[in-house]
Formats: structure tokens, C-alpha cells, sequence
């Protein structure tokens, strides 16, 4: 693990900044997880911490060395199964001191990909990596689902406590899943589910049951007949992770899903996916995160920041931190940028900029969502410069009740929603649904201009709501009262 203090060196190399060094120290604690309990009082605050990360997230650097999976039996017929050249050549390469696995021309169908310290597997361009639909194909490891942590299929790329990993080059990962295969696992009849097939539910409810009473992660074991369907690509506990410029299609569930992972870079990334919980970009209880230049057509929410579900988030007690999302596009969705609801570990200093969403299946633009079976402190969301076309339900909504109800009441505070520009919306601009006890805190819109709403507002308890030059069907709104 990083020491929570490590700062980068880019100002020692020149003198005249020594003067600014106890200012940027204090600005580097502040990004690195000490977040401040007061509100930001100008958008240079966070437009500040965000380019001190920037220096901080950087994409592993590889030997030039290429290994070449036809070298090692691949063969790209979409029909036989290479899961044997994949190891063989990702092993290669890691012993070698690592450098590029790569995928040529053509269409390799193989089984779970496990990824090693040093390798960056990359596809050339046009060149596709299939997915075998038999599960036997995945091994049982050690990963989270849904947010809490069992022993369960692999995800189709997968990875634990590595360094130094990448998924790289202009080609597809293809999940292969359809209503025939996978999808029909989550037991809806839309995605071809009947009445006498197995289905999720059973495993599902038996999972919440272990993690409510702590029962070891290594003992919670699925599986074969238990229909928890294994997630696209899963680094677990890993450093410097990049993916860069693939497309996927077609995921099982969710596509990206990092976890516990630090130093992690997502750009020009295509996933477009339209199955039951086909999260676009799940980074859970991750730290130090730039999602920028992708592009998100999803089945759910297209990225969701999480940080584990009730007690298994609780216990570990790891925030996500330090996420940038930046240049990307969002079109169906049940939310474009949302942080929840697997986040009982808490989220702090997320940072949205320079985003366009467009679609009358896009749910809601900024969406927090938590209960109080999650608990957590979630804060210092920062969003600003956001183009919208339409959305559903509502521009921004933060919900303390998503899921039922427990002991821990969450904390939300410290909002601020900049620059949100939407052409024809639909239910809503701002919903917050609270308890009385526990307020959403510090919430700041500037300078948005919401049009096509239904309805202004549909809020409970808030505290510290501000609205500056906000226009809701081009009319200046004042911030409504909260039952503060």
C-alpha cells in the first residue's frame, strides 16, 4: 500500500517552489484522503486538487518486448478454445520482466484470463477476444460481488495483488452474453429467464446472510449451480492499472470493476453494453482513479464509484478516493455519474468535469445513493461543465433510502454542481430524499440551466442548500426550503 503521506517530488526540482511547499503539502493532505470537514468556497479549490492528482496518476510504463499468443498455439478461428495460449504467453511475458501480450488480427475464443505483474495485454487493431459461455471455464477465486466478498467465478480478466497491468489497443472484449447465456442468470424474464431454470436469488440471499454475520470471505463459496454471475474485468488489490482504448460488448454484468486498487487509469475506453447490471466503470474502494475520454452505452449505471456493501464495507474501511471522471460520454444508463449504493465504506473528493450525457433512457446526470444498512461519510463531490440533451428522472438526486433501512445513518455533504447545462429533462432538477438527523450538508448549484422539467424540486431535509444563477425552465430559482 501507499503511505497515506506519499506526495509527489514535481516541485522540489525547482527551487522558486520551495516557498509553496507547506501550501502544496497541505492541498496534497486534503487530496490523499484528509478531507476537509468544511465546504469548498470557490470552484479553484477543487479545480486545484484536481490537477495536483493528475501528477499522481500516471499508466505503467512496459519493457518493449512483444509476445505474440499465435506464437504460443492461439488460433483465431472464433471456435477454438485458447485459454492455454493465453496463460502460456501472459506467463512468458511475466517471467521475462514483463512487456506486451498481444492479440493479432482475428477472433480468439477463450476461457478466464488471469493477468500478471509487468504484462500488458494488448489487441491489435480489429482483433477480438471471445469469451467462453461455459463456466466451468472460470475459476472460483477469491472476489466481490455486489459488493461483498466471497469465493466465486473469476471475472473474465482477472487479477490479484499485481503491479504494473494493463489492457490496451483498438480491439473488442466480447462477454459473449446474451439472453441464451449469462444474462438470464439475474432471473428476469426479459433477459430469458423461465420459470424452470435456475436464478440468482437464492445465492444472492444466502451471501447477504454471511456477510451480515461475518462469516469468513474464503468460506462464502459459489459457484457451479448458484447463478452469481462473474463481472467483465476484475484487478483485485492491485497497482498501477491501465486500460486504454478497447471496447466491450456484451458483459455478463458489471464490464470494469477494479477493487482496492490504487493508481488506476481508464481512458478512451468504449463499453457498450445493454444486459442486467451492466455497469459501464465500477471502481470500488479504490484510490487515486482518472476515468477520461470514454464513452458509456449501458445497461445500468455507467459509472458507479463504490466502496463495499454494509458490513463487509464497514469492515475493511476503505473510502473511495480521489476519482477524476473527465471528457466522457454517457448515453443509456440508470445514472452517468453515480456513487453508490455499495458504498458503506465511504467516498470522498470525486471530481466530474467536462462530461456529456444524452439520452431519454439515462435515468439521472449526478446521482448519490446510500442507505442506512450502508452507513459511510460521503463527500466533496465535485461536478462542473456538464452538457446534458434529456435525462429521465432527475438532473441531480441524492437518496439516503435505496435500500432498506439499518443503523447506521449516512453522511452526504459538500456537493457542488457547476456549469450544468440541460436541454430537455424530465421529472426533476433536484431531489434529495434525507433524514431529518443527518441533512444533506453544503449543497452548492452555480450557473445551471435545467430545461424541460416536469417539476423544480422534490426534496425533504437539507442543510446549507445555496443555488447561484440557477435556471429551471429558464426562470432564476431560489433555493427551496429543506427542513433543515
Amino acid at each position: 500500500m501507499y503511505n497515506k503521506r506519499h506526495t509527489s517530488y514535481f516541485f522540489l526540482k525547482n527551487v522558486s517552489f520551495l516557498k509553496a511547499i507547506p501550501c502544496l503539502f497541505m492541498l496534497l493532505w486534503h487530496v490523499q484522503g484528509y478531507s476537509q470537514q468544511g465546504a469548498w468556497t470557490s470552484t479553484s479549490q477543487p479545480e486545484q486538487e484536481m490537477k495536483v492528482l493528475k501528477l499522481q496518476i500516471k499508466a505503467p510504463t512496459f519493457p518493449k518486448r512483444d509476445f505474440l499468443i499465435t506464437d504460443f498455439g492461439a488460433v483465431g478461428d472464433g471456435q477454438t478454445k485458447n485459454t492455454e495460449a493465453f496463460k502460456k504467453a501472459i506467463e512468458a511475458c511475466h517471467k521475462s520482466g514483463g512487456g506486451r501480450v498481444v492479440v493479432p488480427y482475428g477472433k480468439f475464443l477463450t476461457g478466464g484470463i488471469y493477468l500478471k505483474s509487468n504484462v500488458n495485454l494488448h489487441l491489435a487493431d480489429s482483433a477480438t477476444i471471445l469469451f467462453s459461455r461455459d463456466s466451468s471455464d472460470y475459476p472460483i477465486v477469491f472476489t466481490r460481488w455486489e459488493g461483498m466478498e466471497c469465493m466465486n467465478y473469476a471475472a473474465f480478466i482477472y487479477a490479484y495483488g499485481e503491479e504494473n497491468i494493463a489492457i490496451t489497443g483498438n480491439g473488442i472484449l466480447d462477454g459473449n452474453a446474451n439472453n441464451d447465456y449469462w444474462w438470464w442468470w439475474c432471473g428476469a424474464k426479459k433477459y430469458g429467464w423461465r420459470e424452470e431454470l435456475g436464478k440468482q436469488t437464492p445465492a444472492r440471499n444466502a451471501l447477504h446472510e454471511m456477510m451480515h454475520e461475518e462469516v469468513d470471505p474464503k468460506k462464502r463459496i459459489f459457484g457451479d449451480k448458484h447463478y452469481l454471475r462473474p463481472n467483465f474485468v476484475q484487478p483485485y488489490h492491485c497497482k498501477n492499472v491501465w486500460i486504454a482504448d478497447v471496447k466491450l460488448i456484451n458483459s455478463p454484468m458489471w464490464n470494469l470493476n477494479p477493487v482496492l486498487c490504487e493508481n488506476v487509469l481508464i481512458e478512451k475506453v468504449k463499453v457498450i453494453s445493454h444486459g442486467p447490471n451492466n455497469d459501464g466503470c465500477d471502481p470500488e474502494a479504490c484510490k487515486n482513479v482518472w476515468i477520461r475520454d470514454c464513452y458509456f452505452d449501458t445497461g445500468d449505471d455507467c459509472i458507479a464509484i463504490k466502496s463495499g456493501r454494509d458490513e463487509d464495507g464497514r469492515n475493511i474501511g476503505r473510502p473511495a478516493e480521489n476519482h477524476i471522471i473527465e471528457n466522457c460520454v454517457m448515453k443509456d444508463g440508470h445514472g452517468g455519474v453515480v456513487i453508490g449504493s455499495e458504498i458503506a465504506g465511504g467516498a470522498r473528493n470525486i471530481y466530474a468535469v467536462n462530461c456529456e450525457m444524452d439520452s431519454p433512457n439515462l435515468d439521472r446526470v449526478l446521482r448519490i445513493k446510500t442507505s442506512s444498512s450502508r452507513g459511510g461519510i460521503i463527500e466533496n463531490v465535485f461536478m462542473k461543465n456538464v452538457k446534458v440533451g434529456t435525462f429521465k428522472e432527475a438532473a441531480v438526486k441524492c437518496n439516503m433510502f435505496y435500500e432498506k433501512p439499518g443503523n447506521h445513518i449516512p453522511t452526504i455533504r459538500n456537493i457542488w454542481v457547476e456549469n450544468l447545462k440541460v436541454e430537455k429533462g424530465g421529472q426533476y432538477a433536484l431531489m434529495v430524499a434525507a433524514y431529518k438527523e443527518s441533512p444533506v450538508t453544503n449543497l452548492r448549484m452555480i450557473n445551471c440551466d435545467i430545461n424541460g422539467i416536469k417539476e423544480p424540486f422534490k426534496i425533504d431535509h437539507v442543510k446549507n442548500l445555496v443555488f447561484d444563477d440557477v435556471k429551471i425552465n429558464g426562470k432564476v430559482m431560489e433555493a427551496p426550503k429543506g427542513g433543515e
